[in-house]
């Protein structure tokens, strides 16, 4: 079965917000929408030994998502592949899941379609791999540094499960039992 995860290297991420562009501009968001945002871990170290770091953020995709079974109209869903998702048709915009997501990754302000709010999120490009099943998510294909790796976990061929199996890494709050799905290569611990 088909289990799809994002790996980030944190190694490779220079915070040029490049995956941030692109996700807005496949979903079409206004400026203060961002489900993909790159954060300034600021200045670190004592001089003359100063660097920078940053941590890309999105939705988590959790295998056990909080956000899914809270949902009362059935709208917030999971894909047999792990991907989390909303069906704008069906969503009350309630925002149950926006306080249910510990990563706060849920959005939920004035985006509107036919006039109905709903909830929207990063959903791995769900659109463009329902026509290409073999597509990237368009913040994967446009990090010139390589720095998101995009694929099936159950894959042992594939690139992330190499990856994983191979390298330190580390995922946000794991211990709320969500099992996330986006991996992190620290910056500094893993091997290049």
């Amino acid at each position: 079965m088909t289990r799809y995860v994002m790996v980030i290297d944190q190694r490779r991420c220079i915070g040029c917000h490049s995956c941030t562009v692109a996700c807005r501009t496949w979903n079409k968001l206004p400026l203060d929408i961002v489900y993909n945002p790159v954060v300034t871990e600021g200045a670190q170290g004592t001089w003359p030994n100063v660097h920078k770091s940053w941590q890309p953020l999105l939705c988590m995709h959790c295998e056990n998502p909080e956000c899914v079974p809270c949902c009362p109209s059935g709208a917030s869903q999971q894909d047999e592949d792990g991907t989390v998702w909303v069906d704008p048709k069906k969503c009350l915009s309630c925002k149950v899941c926006v306080n249910a997501c510990p990563y706060g990754m849920r959005d939920a302000s004035h985006l509107e379609d036919r006039m109905h709010r709903f909830v929207r999120k990063c959903t791995f490009c769900r659109d463009k791999r329902q026509l290409d099943p073999d597509a990237k998510p368009y913040c994967v294909e446009t990090c010139h540094q390589k720095a998101r790796i995009f694929g099936d976990l159950d894959d042992p061929n594939s690139e992330v499960s190499k990856l994983i199996g191979s390298v330190k890494t580390e995922r946000l709050f794991e211990e709320f039992g969500t099992d996330p799905q986006i991996y992190y290569i620290p910056e500094l611990g893993g091997k290049a």
